[in-house]
């Protein structure tokens, strides 16, 4: 697969590392000669000087023969003319933009269609990163939910803590604990190596544990690995910027809402657009401001300014002053592992998030759905088999006989509205949704050639 990549910045970067690794022709096109050096250096891609909404500098990036435009540089402009310039001239069949402007998104639809603007998919990253944290205060103690199938079946990270009634326990007396709960424990971690799950796999204290479960049985699978938190009830945010905006706007019709945004033209417009949440104008390293707001009674402090200093330094005072949990935004992704499970609870990173939209729309066969994990270095994957039992590797045959690679793990096969939870004589058949786990993402090759049918298929 011939691949454009507008932009060297982390998630252009990030997403060329993981495409150059599974064998795709890869060229990163930037106005920065000194990132595309590091790249060029450190993978084996091509690199183009100069601005992606050039149509020379497109042609000399091989657009003419390219099967995919993506376009992540910080300029929406230069997103959207890229990909119309590939669209007009190159005849580029899939082209993919990153778009941040709030203004630009309320217009999506009549902007992004073949007569006006074509884009092929579009990534939003401030409506990713609120998702995401909107999916883990529903959860609380998940330190990752990720949603499959329309939101039929979950994946689910937790840490296993003692005083968890599986923890000490093998894997097999889960289905005793929970008889009628179905579900599937993915992938562990323990102390950050990967250790396949048999029924005789004995859970520890500070394992990090993912689990496949319908949607429905979520928190009674969690109950197993932990304590059940309480629901959140209080959310303090800070940060009024589109995403701070954003998650205020979604959660206060069903939380007490704060939000703290220290420019006061920013603060006044938010306390007009927003309905049910208090709006402070003030800084959120201000000892005095926080104990005002009895900080010691919120149940979530989630920090999403640009400033990734302010972010950490913030939360870990809300910490200390008796916030409950604390979830910052990292925009450089060497801080996540740096802060993430000491006195900050959950780290997010917006281009991990970006990163995992992408892949969805870059990996082969029909796939539906990607999440990048542990730092890009697994998959989760959504994929959905095409075929039959003549044209098709998957379709007609039970799990225990397919050909998977090694450390990939089969969770969910979702049929219409019906969620299977996978066993060895779980039978695939044509358009079921089929939910996979791989600890080692070099393997998606090899799981993309799997549900690819043959090309006889109609």
């Amino acid at each position: 697969m011939k691949i454009i990549i507008l932009g060297a910045g982390q998630v252009g970067g990030t997403l060329a590392e993981n495409l150059v690794g599974e064998k795709s022709d890869i060229t990163v096109v930037d106005t920065d000669n000194e990132r595309l050096r590091d790249l060029q250096d450190k993978f084996d891609l091509r690199v183009v000087q100069g601005y992606g909404s050039n149509p020379d500098v497109l042609r000399e990036a091989g657009a003419q023969d390219a099967d995919m435009l993506v376009a992540v540089t910080n300029s929406d402009e230069t997103n959207m003319i890229a990909c119309q310039i590939a669209y007009t001239l190159f005849n580029t069949p899939n082209k993919v933009a990153r778009i941040r402007s709030q203004a630009i998104l309320a217009e999506r639809d009549k902007l992004f269609r073949p007569e006006a603007i074509p884009l092929d998919h579009l990534i939003a990253p401030e409506q990713l990163v609120t998702d995401y944290i909107s999916r883990l205060i529903d959860y609380p103690g998940a330190l990752q939910v990720m949603n499959f199938a329309n939101g039929q079946v979950g994946l689910v990270a937790v840490k296993a803590y003692y005083g968890g009634p599986l923890v000490g326990n093998a894997l097999s007396v889960l289905r005793d604990h929970i008889p009628n709960t179905e579900t599937r424990v993915a992938a562990i971690f323990r102390r950050d190596h990967a250790i396949r799950p048999q029924g005789t796999t004995v859970i520890e204290a500070d394992d990090e544990v993912f689990f496949i479960a319908p949607s429905e049985h979520i928190r009674s699978v969690m109950s197993e690995l932990q304590r059940l938190e309480e629901p959140y009830r209080r959310i303090m945010i800070v940060g009024g910027g589109n995403i701070g905006a954003a998650l205020a706007q979604r959660l206060e019709t069903q939380y007490s809402v704060k939000l703290i945004e220290q420019t006061l033209e920013r603060a006044e417009s938010l306390s007009e657009m927003l309905n049910n949440t208090i709006v402070f104008c003030g800084d959120a390293s201000d000892q005095e401001l926080l104990r005002e707001e009895h900080i010691e009674q919120v149940d979530v402090f989630i920090a999403v300014t640009n400033d990734d200093e302010a972010n950490i330094m913030s939360a870990m005072l809300a910490k200390k002053m008796g916030a409950k949990k604390a979830i910052v935004l990292i925009q450089r992704s060497a801080y996540v592992d740096l802060v993430q499970g000491g006195v900050i609870d959950i780290a997010i990173s917006p281009q991990q998030a970006t990163l995992s939209a992408l892949l969805t729309h870059v990996r082969k066969g029909d796939i539906v759905n990607v999440y990048s994990l542990r730092r890009g270095a697994a998959e989760a994957i959504e994929a959905i088999a095409h075929g039959d039992e003549h044209t098709s590797k998957v379709v007609g045959r039970t799990v225990s006989e397919l050909s998977l690679p090694p450390g990939t793990t089969i969770g969910a096969v979702v049929r219409g509205d019906e969620v299977l939870i996978a066993h060895d004589d779980t039978r695939i058949e044509q358009n079921d949704h089929v939910v996979m786990f791989l600890v080692d993402k070099k393997y998606v090759p090899d799981v993309e050639k799997l549900f690819q049918p043959s090309p006889f298929f109609l």
